[in-house]
């Protein structure tokens, strides 16, 4: 426990038979609970997270699942709704099964996936037992040992102490950053944060690949984790998922760290054009769900009303272009239409962020 409130670190794993010993016994004595989620690996991984269950002596902490807590009356029928909900949405994870035989007080917990899911999909299993055990403070650490446990403590800490909801490391403010993580994976890092920030609404945000995080209680139970992106895009949806809820959010500085026998399975050329498109798909869903459905906000209207006028300069751009290219004349009502809808389209796009970037300020603790 961190001020008595309880600690559980979610570790999905795939083929991290080498690596997931030393995750495991380098956990923090103050984490109650290690959630292993092994995604169908093809080696020994599952193998050795049994034996440490079975040699483990820490004291026993009991966590009874939450999951029949709410009695009905006649005043709590709004509750005994959500208690139904959880009980049944087991059914849209991936098919896993809890290896433990007394998984109320084991501290090591070990959910086989029984089909491969994705990094995505192992963290959100992780999250269910979490969220139905009523832990606290959920971080996640990487099966392939990336990640510094002595910097696990502030990653908890604005959870259990300030209420943030969540808290995720952030190796790009590291003053190694450019010297140890690989240029390629830099570059892809920075592409794919720019476009979070958009998309999710957290405009000071950066860094946003890193899988050091931690979630309250509140968050994991504001957010359908169930429907967490599956793949390496997981943390970037994430975070629109978040802001869609008024999570607050706060990064934490953290150490780059690379070549500690890990072996990265992710192709950031492959990954880039998926996570753009899921990024670009979630963009329209924040202002739709969050500043038209759920809180109005003049955004919306400013937003679209700028790609409106973007779409509409599209014909424009081309004509004049061709005209560029062949030296012809461009007609006054063409470079009229082509400087006006150009510059009135970027003005509300830019108020539009202006606007967004205003209103999100609240959510940052």
């Amino acid at each position: 426990m961190l001020h008595d409130k309880t600690i559980a670190v979610v570790v999905p794993a795939y083929n991290e038979e080498t690596q997931i010993a030393l995750v495991i016994e380098s956990m923090p004595a103050f984490v109650d609970r290690i959630i292993i989620v092994n995604d169908r690996s093809t080696d020994s991984t599952s193998e050795v997270v049994r034996a440490l269950i079975a040699s483990d002596t820490t004291p026993k902490h009991r966590i009874a699942s939450i999951l029949d807590n709410v009695k009905p009356n006649r005043y709590n029928r709004a509750s005994m709704v959500v208690q139904q909900l959880q009980q049944e949405e087991i059914e849209k994870y991936v098919p896993s099964q809890v290896f433990n035989s007394d998984e109320e007080q084991d501290r090591i917990i070990l959910i086989d996936h029984l089909e491969n899911g994705g990094v995505g999909s192992a963290i959100a299993r992780g999250y269910k037992w979490a969220k139905d055990h009523g832990i606290d403070c959920t971080a996640v650490m990487a099966g392939d040992g990336q990640m510094d446990p002595d910097e696990l403590e502030d990653i908890c800490r604005p959870v259990v102490e300030e209420g943030v909801d969540y808290v995720k490391g952030n190796r790009l403010i590291h003053r190694s950053a450019l010297l140890v993580i690989p240029k390629v994976r830099y570059f892809g890092n920075s592409i794919l944060s720019i476009m979070t920030k958009l998309a999710s609404g957290y405009w000071h945000v950066s860094d946003t690949q890193t899988g050091y995080t931690a979630i309250s209680n509140k968050a994991l139970n504001a957010i359908r984790i169930h429907d967490i992106y599956r793949s390496y895009g997981m943390p970037n949806d994430m975070l629109v998922k978040l802001n869609i809820a008024f999570c607050t959010l706060r990064e934490v500085e953290i150490k780059p760290i690379y070549d500690v026998g890990e072996q990265s399975k992710m192709k950031i050329f492959k990954v880039i054009p998926r996570v753009s498109w899921l990024l670009s798909k979630s963009f329209f869903k924040r202002l739709w769900v969050k500043y038209l459905f759920r809180d109005f906000h003049p955004l919306f209207i400013l937003y679209h009303f700028a790609f409106l006028l973007g779409m509409l300069w599209l014909p424009y751009l081309y004509k004049v272009s061709i005209a560029m290219i062949k030296g012809d004349n461009v007609s006054f009502e063409t470079l009229f239409a082509f400087t006006f809808l150009g510059i009135s389209g970027a003005q509300s796009f830019l108020f539009a962020m202006w606007m967004d970037i205003q209103d999100n300020e609240r959510l940052y603790k």
